[in-house]
Formats: structure tokens, C-alpha cells, sequence
């Protein structure tokens, strides 16, 4: 009998192709590229439009730094929207970061550039000066063009801006803007609205086009200082928990004195050992971790941070899906996801007995409202795992006289922790499991989707708590607002 081949499992990448097309000024710039390197070696003339390109960018910095390359550079243009989808996008090689580097490549391509002026100098007057002083631009275009789309085609698509002389300038001009204090109120650059509720998961470092780090970089203003920064907003845009913003400085004060604190204020960091890891599904597997000392002062509904790596420490969070206090145990359950980088790690490396680091807890979205009466959960997929102790609390607790559970999944083998729901349902009264399948033929119960059973729920005066897939939580919200269900009712966090 012949082996059976089995396709290799490729080891998911750490840099995201992440959407860096924002605007229409970035996302179509390169045509300028295009136009200067390509038609300028046909009308020659074109290549001086860089020189209001110089002029504007070297300004632009001394007061924004290098927004122009990451919000209008037509080369960053170029990179971002026809290179990123094809090139390899792997870690850009350190030396190309040196500042010795930048300043030597600088200093020859400023030399040559001036060499050439010299030499057409002396054609001033001339039919052909400005033909002349134009080709040189666009020679030095065509370039970059050339050089800086090899670079991001074998090794990322911003490997050029790095170096970039015209970066190199506009670094300069920032510099000379921070001190002269002419920034603070101009230059806005990526906040952390509450670094205790950053989750450290270090998404923002696997997206940036420059390979930077902000999560772990933010100042005591909770701002990332970096000068290399292109403040593309990039990272914002993929931040999971969705506390990062491009802010000045006195913005971003205003932030830190006026956000809720309440979802980061117990955090704290926790040494614990890997207690057990089961499987419940073929991609879903619970862990639970064992505190060495301290307790966590945890509220159901709120989630917990797991470090995968310790360099650069990168943490993942996870709704908890079983506390136990007496025992100090902690068990989060996690759903692997195709060519996920965290999920890839928990899933191959973690082995039980291993010390694991935890920070947290964090989250405030779906902690119980004090003053409601009635409760509607909505939990799809691997969402179900906050509800676990949110069930046990609610129907514990006198404080509550209706709980609703709707979990929704798409076959019936998905349903996590059926047996738990189903006992809780069996003892408590005010408790009910509904359980809706999308696509199974064999299931015997309620087909559809969560918005389906909605549509029959009495919603008035009752709290939604949700949790799940976008796509779910999308079409669970714009359910609400069809049946009229006020938005100060509604609270939710994607899975």
C-alpha cells in the first residue's frame, strides 16, 4: 500500500497583507509614478513636477513628519496598492534600518543628483536646459521606481522607504519642527486611549508597512514617538480593540483623562502553569491554566490575556470560559484559525505543565448590567465562551429574573458545552437554551439564524449581550434596529 501524501502545513506568516489603501489620494497616487518615471522619458519636462513634490513634502514634515508617505507619496502608493498583494512581505532586513545606512545613501544619491545639475549648468539659456534638468528627476524617478518595486516585490513593500533620501529629508525637516516645538499641536501620531486595555497582541506590529512596534513602544502620553512612523493609520484601522487613533498630543491627553477605565482598571500579570488542555472539536480546544499565587479578580463576561511568545512578547485574548476561584483555575477555549499565527502556536506548542504568563482580566462589554431585569445572550460559534459564566451568574443570582440564551451554529457537532447549558436550563427557571442550526439536514430543532429567533423574542425591556463572528454580529445588529430595540440595550464584543 502506497504512502498517503500529506500537503505541508505551512507555518503561518508574522507580517499581515493588511488593507493599506485608506483614501483616494493613497490609493491612486501611483499614477503620478507612472507618469514621471515612464512618460518622462518621452517629454522629459515632466520630471520637474518632483520639485513641488521636494518642496511639499519637506514641508509637510516639519510639521506632520513622514505623513506624506504614508497618506500621499505616490512610490508608497505604488507599493501599497500593486506590490502588497504580490509581494513576499518578510521581515525587512536590519541594516536597511541603520541610520549609518540611511545617511551614506543619502549622501550618495544627494552627490550624484548634484553632479548632474553641475554638469547641465552650463547649458542655462539654452532649448534644452529645462529638458535636461527634467531627465535627471526623472531618471532619479525611474529609480526608485525600478529599485524600490524590486525590493518590495522579493522582500516587503516598504524595504525602500527605510532608506528613501527623500524619507531621510523629511526626518530631518521633523526633527528641526520637535524642536523648535512647532508640533504639538500639528503633528498627530497613533494613541492608545488606555494602554490596560491594549491586548498586546501585537497586530499592529504584523501590519505596519514599516515593521514597527507600536504596542510595545507607547510613551508615558501613550502616544508611539517613532520618527520613522508613517502615520498611514494602518494600524488603526486593524486594531482589535479598537482603542488606537492618530491623535495629537493634547487629544490624546484629553483621551486618557475621559475614557471608561473601568474595563482595564484590575489588570495584572499572572505566572501560571498549564493545568490540562482538552479538546472539545477537531479546531476547538479548552485550556486551563493554574495560578501560582494570586487570585484574579475576575467578573463574568470579561476576557483574559495568554502570552504566546515571549520575543516580542505577544499576548492573545480570550473570553473566559470557566473560573474557579476555590480551586484558582482559569480555562479560556479557543477555535484554531486557518493560517492563524496565535491560534498555530496554542495549538502545536502549548503543552501541558508549561509555565504560561496571563495578564488581565480586561473587557467591560459584556459585564451584567447592575439595574436590568431580563437578559437576551446571542452567541455564535466559538462566541458561546463568555456565556458559560455569564449564565452561572446571572441564574445564581437573584438579581436577574430572565435569562435567554440563543447559540447559533452552522452544524449540529459545533455546539460547545451543550451538556453545561442543557443542566443549567433543567435547574433554574428563568433560564432558556435555545439552540438554532443553519445548515444540518439531520438536526431535529430550530433552523436558521440567531436574527431568526430574534424576530419571535419579546425584546422590550431586556438587555442584549452578544458575541461572535462580524458577520453575525452585523446582521444580529441591524436585526435590532429593524425590531426597535434601543441602542443603550445592546451590548456586544466580536469573537
Amino acid at each position: 500500500m502506497k504512502p498517503q501524501f500529506k500537503p505541508l502545513a505551512l507555518k503561518p506568516s508574522y507580517n499581515i497583507k493588511a488593507q493599506r489603501t485608506f483614501t483616494v489620494i493613497r490609493k491612486y497616487a501611483f499614477f503620478f509614478t507612472l507618469l514621471v518615471a515612464l512618460g518622462g522619458l518621452y517629454e522629459p519636462k515632466l520630471g520637474l513636477l518632483v520639485i513641488p513634490v521636494m518642496i511639499g513634502l519637506v514641508l509637510a514634515s516639519f510639521f506632520k513628519g513622514r505623513f506624506w508617505c504614508g497618506n500621499i507619496c505616490a512610490h508608497g502608493s505604488l507599493f501599497d496598492s500593486l506590490l502588497l498583494p504580490v509581494s513576499r512581505n518578510v521581515r525587512i532586513p536590519g541594516f536597511f534600518k541603520w541610520k549609518i545606512f540611511s545617511l551614506a545613501f543619502f549622501t550618495l544619491f544627494t552627490y550624484k543628483l548634484v553632479s548632474r545639475f553641475i554638469m547641465i549648468a552650463g547649458l542655462y539659456g539654452s532649448s534644452s536646459f529645462w529638458d535636461k534638468i527634467g531627465l535627471v528627476f526623472v531618471s532619479s524617478y525611474l529609480m526608485v521606481t525600478v529599485s524600490g518595486g524590486l525590493l518590495g516585490l522579493i522582500v516587503s513593500p516598504r524595504t525602500w522607504c527605510n532608506f528613501c533620501p527623500m524619507g531621510f529629508m523629511q526626518k530631518a525637516s521633523y526633527s528641526v519642527g520637535r524642536k523648535l516645538k512647532v508640533t504639538e499641536s500639528t503633528d498627530e501620531k497613533i494613541t492608545v486611549s488606555d494602554q490596560n486595555q491594549c491586548h498586546k497582541c501585537g497586530k499592529c506590529a504584523r501590519v505596519c508597512p514599516m515593521q514597527l512596534s507600536p504596542y510595545d513602544h507607547f510613551s508615558d502620553k501613550n502616544q508611539f514617538d517613532s520618527v520613522d512612523c508613517l502615520k498611514c493609520s494602518t494600524c488603526v484601522s486593524h486594531c482589535p480593540a479598537g482603542i488606537l487613533n492618530l491623535a495629537n498630543q493634547s487629544t490624546a491627553s484629553f483621551m486618557a483623562k475621559h475614557i471608561n477605565k473601568r474595563a482595564g482598571e484590575n489588570r495584572r500579570r499572572f505566572d501560571t502553569v498549564l493545568a490540562a488542555s482538552r479538546l472539545l472539536a477537531d479546531d476547538v480546544r479548552e485550556f486551563t491554566f493554574q495560578l501560582k499565587d494570586n487570585d484574579i479578580s475576575f467578573t463574568p463576561g470579561q476576557f483574559i490575556l495568554v502570552r504566546i511568545q515571549n520575543e516580542p512578547e505577544m499576548f492573545r485574548a480570550f473570553s473566559v470560559s470557566r473560573f474557579n476561584s476555590e480551586a484558582r483555575q482559569i480555562s479560556v477555549t479557543v477555535k484554531k484559525a486557518p493560517r492563524g499565527f496565535g491560534t498555530d502556536i496554542l495549538f502545536n506548542q502549548f503543552e501541558d505543565g508549561m509555565d504560561v504568563v496571563l495578564e488581565g482580566p480586561v473587557g467591560d462589554e459584556l459585564i451584567l448590567d447592575e439595574d436590568s431585569r431580563k437578559a437576551v445572550f446571542v452567541g455564535g460559534g466559538i462566541g458561546i465562551t463568555p456565556f458559560l459564566p455569564l449564565v452561572q451568574d446571572a441564574v445564581e443570582d437573584g438579581a436577574i429574573d430572565e435569562v435567554k440564551l440563543i447559540y447559533g451554529v452552522n452544524k449540529e457537532n459545533e455546539i460547545l458545552y451543550r451538556e453545561e447549558f442543557e443542566a443549567l436550563e433543567k435547574k433554574h427557571d428563568k433560564f432558556e437554551f435555545i439552540k438554532v442550526v443553519a445548515f444540518d439536514d439531520k438536526w431535529k430543532g430550530e433552523k436558521g439564524f440567531v436574527t431568526d429567533v430574534m424576530e419571535r423574542l419579546d425584546l422590550d425591556d431586556r438587555v442584549i449581550y452578544m458575541c461572535g463572528p462580524k458577520p453575525m454580529i452585523n446582521a444580529s445588529l441591524n436585526k435590532l434596529e429593524q425590531l426597535g430595540v434601543a441602542e443603550e440595550a445592546i451590548r456586544y464584543e466580536s469573537a
